[in-house]
């Protein structure tokens, strides 16, 4: 009877490991504390998957911080400027290389596939001396088999590795990171003669880049690398894991060719079409281990839908060869549903986070092999059954609006130019107009006042009042700084999505639902359980309030759709973009009652439009498609003379840059500090842009204060490539993170900044 499950969130239930990393890394606790507490969290996850009844339990997925790094030290391939001189790597080169020290920053952090995790790339080049330098999957394997638990250690394999990482600084860009093949293996076959002395009898190998465009060439690096690591595999069961979309058919024949591999491991959730390459033909006598339970969503499986699938891939590989698997590692989604205490009943029957899809997976497994918990599945097929036919999924006014969206393209009525024109004659600002992006500084009162008025400590009379004070402070600020365009600074707001979520019906939002994004950082994302609608307006009040307080034109602050789209649980029981397009009828209502309201500049941020491209490229036209025309659903049907702007991080931007223009926004701006000659490369190679643009003009993410010059320097560099006329003048994200003593004086030198080159031109034309 086989179940497995590819790999566990680390943080635990109630965020253990954030809040000892933290108190690490600010010297409240000892290396020890940290050591014990992830220790704590290890074995309960290894006992809970035990007594869960799961065969091939994971280790080696837990990590400090994050597994790609955790293989950058176990191959000793540390960057020259963290100062290390062998040995086995320690928390203190670890931490610098993810977090950066007082003297060198820290290595780049990007997005792990399509999923909002982020992981540390390896900075790789012809120079590197890979050595064995952390023993950690050896130690884990040992610690679990100490408690009685034998598990299937974990590595990202030897090719995966490569093609995530990137040619180190100085290195040509053209180098071929697979050429590094041959220097990696030897290490991981000491790994693997390790773990093998150790007791291990499985072993498993993360390939995830196997679902992505490859080419032959690196196709063929698996080929090699696994024959080269043949022998040293011998003894030991193996499986090769894929996961976050089917797996092409050229790159199916490759890996159900490989050498030495004992089973194969697919995502048949996003990746429902290898289905048909599995029926299309199996290697006999191999093992399959079917991910029929997302990894990546909190609804329950279907498990009556899913036993079916299972039944005819046993009539495939036959009955001792299938093994009942996760869609991919747990780690995307929430960890235990018992932390929902205050969760709506009907909701939460509808609902399995990490703890609950492990008792899944196993409940298959039985099932299959004539144990089936009949209770446990007719419980399951009831939630189904009432998810589907329940009132507060289904708003049939909402689902009629949003039919009807089809056949339109829902743009403007004139171009950008004219609607420029007309705003300038409204707005009347100066040439380079300075801005901020929206959020001010959040003061640990203010968040007490917030946390109070939630917890009906405070009366709505004293919360209104505190927020209106703090409106007022940051207007005041920003009219003795002259900046052009002002902002309310969002005193009201927690999160940029939760707080527009909590007003919209169909959504429900979770108290411990906590998802890793980076290191310690954890992200909450609400659920999308329902037809999307807004019952009433959500900005319209602070927003009038703070227009009122200055003669100055006051910015609507808004989440786009489909920022609030990837960064929420969606439901899985209609298209992406049908959920995208109620969501953004929703915004286009709250446009329209902010422009009825008096507000004649409106931002509405996309800081997600590129997370949720798919990985593969035939994909993305699609995707690019229904995503802008939802952020132009929201202000179609304003008057030209009212402003709409969006903000955008920044992220590969050059890439998408028509689809950016396409979303026909009247001003853009941009994070892009840490990255100017990227972004600014698309407009010299001739990218024709005329609606208004703001490149962020220092970062934010650090608490440097710019001086008045080097600000001035970059927007010259910026004006070498885009026209005096459109450029704005803004910071490259929200201020909330910072403290009023770094935002005064940065704001000051970039509102002299902007003056200082005002009068430059004014002298020079």
């Amino acid at each position: 009877m086989a179940s497995h499950i590819v790999g566990y969130p680390r943080m635990g239930p109630k965020r253990e490991l954030k809040f000892a990393l933290e108190s690490f890394w600010d010297g409240k606790s000892s290396a020890e504390d940290l050591q014990k507490v992830a220790a704590d969290l290890r074995s309960s996850i290894w006992k809970q998957m035990s007594d869960d009844g799961i065969k091939f339990i994971p280790s080696n997925t837990f990590s400090c911080y994050d597994q790609v790094l955790d293989t950058t030290a176990m191959l000793g391939a540390v960057p020259p400027r963290y100062g290390w001189n062998g040995g086995e790597i320690g928390f203190d080169v670890y931490f610098s290389m993810a977090r950066g020290n007082a003297s060198v920053p820290a290595m780049e952090m990007t997005k792990w596939f399509d999923t909002n995790y982020h992981y540390i790339v390896p900075e790789l080049g012809p120079e590197v001396n890979f050595s064995y330098a952390s023993h950690k999957a050896v130690i884990e394997y040992k610690e679990a088999k100490d408690l009685g638990v034998d598990t299937v250690p974990v590595l990202v394999g030897p090719v995966s590795y490569l093609l995530l990482s990137k040619p180190a600084k100085g290195v040509e860009k053209s180098f071929s990171l697979l050429s590094l093949i041959d220097k990696i293996l030897p290490i991981y076959e000491e790994v693997v003669a390790e773990l093998k002395a150790a007791g291990a009898t499985w072993i498993q190998f993360d390939e995830p880049k196997l679902v992505m465009d490859l080419g032959a060439h690196e196709l063929q690096a698996f080929t090699h690398a696994y024959s080269a690591l043949e022998a040293s595999l011998s003894g030991l069961n193996v499986l090769v894991e894929t996961y976050f979309a089917d797996v092409p058919a050229e790159a199916y024949k490759t890996l159900t060719a490989l050498k030495g591999v004992t089973g194969f491991g697919f995502d048949l959730v996003r990746g429902s079409k290898t289905l048909d390459l599995i029926k299309g033909g199996f290697p006999s006598g191999k093992y399959l281990f079917a991910g029929v339970v997302d990894g990546r969503n909190i609804w329950a499986n279907d498990l009556a839908s899913s036993l079916s699938v299972l039944s005819a891939l046993e009539g495939i590989v036959g009955k001792d060869k299938l093994v009942v698997s996760t869609s991919c590692s747990l780690l995307h989604t929430a960890v235990d549903l018992v932390n929902e205490p205050k969760l709506d009943k009907e909701i939460k029957s509808w609902l399995a986070f990490a703890a609950q899809k492990v008792v899944e997976v196993n409940a298959l497994a039985k099932a299959l092999c004539g144990q089936k918990d009949e209770a446990f599945f007719s419980e399951n097929a009831a939630a189904q059954t009432s998810r589907k036919s329940s009132p507060r999924v289904t708003n049939e006014a909402v689902q009629q609006a949003a039919a009807a969206l089809k056949g339109s393209d829902h743009r403007r009525s004139s171009n950008v130019s004219a609607r420029l024109d007309a705003q300038q004659k409204k707005l009347n600002l100066p040439i380079l107009p300075t801005t901020t992006i929206g959020s001010f500084p959040q003061t640990l009162e203010l968040r007490r006042v917030r946390r109070e008025y939630k917890a009906k400590k405070v009366s709505e009379e004293d919360y209104v009042e505190a927020i209106k004070k703090e409106i007022n402070k940051v207007v005041k600020l920003q009219e003795e700084l002259d900046i052009d365009v002002l902002v309310h600074g969002e005193p009201e707001r927690n999160d940029m999505v939760e707080y527009f979520g909590e007003q919209l019906s169909g959504f429900a939002f979770t108290a411990n639902g906590w998802v890793q994004s980076y290191g310690s950082r954890c992200v909450k994302p609400p659920i999308i359980y329902g037809d999307v609608s807004r019952p009433k307006a959500m900005t319209v009040f602070w927003s009038s309030l703070a227009q009122s307080m200055t003669k100055r034109p006051m910015k609507g602050m808004l989440t786009g759709p489909v920022t609030i789209l990837n960064w929420s649980f969606v439901r899985n029981d209609q298209p992406r973009f049908e959920t995208c397009y109620q969501i953004a009828l929703a915004i286009k209502d709250e446009v329209e009652d902010l422009e009825k309201a008096g507000i004649t500049v409106i931002q509405i941020d996309e800081a997600a439009l590129r997370e949720g491209l798919p990985l593969r490229k035939s994909e993305h036209g699609f995707y690019l498609n229904w995503a802008v025309h939802s952020f132009r659903i929201t202000n179609c049907g304003v008057e030209d003379s009212t402003q709409i702007h969006t903000h955008m991080c920044y992220s590969h931007f050059n890439d998408i840059i028509h689809s950016i223009i396409d979303m026909d926004a009247d001003v853009i701006t941009i994070e892009n500090s840490r990255s100017d000659e990227k972004l600014l490369s698309v407009f010299r190679e001739g990218v024709k842009y005329g609606a208004g643009i703001g490149p962020g003009v220092y970062d934010i993410h650090s608490p440097r204060i710019p001086s008045e010059e080097e600000i001035a320097d970059r927007v010259e560099k910026m004006l070498a490539v885009l026209e005096t006329n459109i450029l704005w003048v803004n910071p490259d994200c929200g201020l909330k993170t910072r403290k009023y003593a770094e935002v005064k004086p940065a704001l000051s030198n970039m509102v002299a900044a902007a003056k200082r080159l005002r009068t430059k031109f004014a002298s020079s034309h």
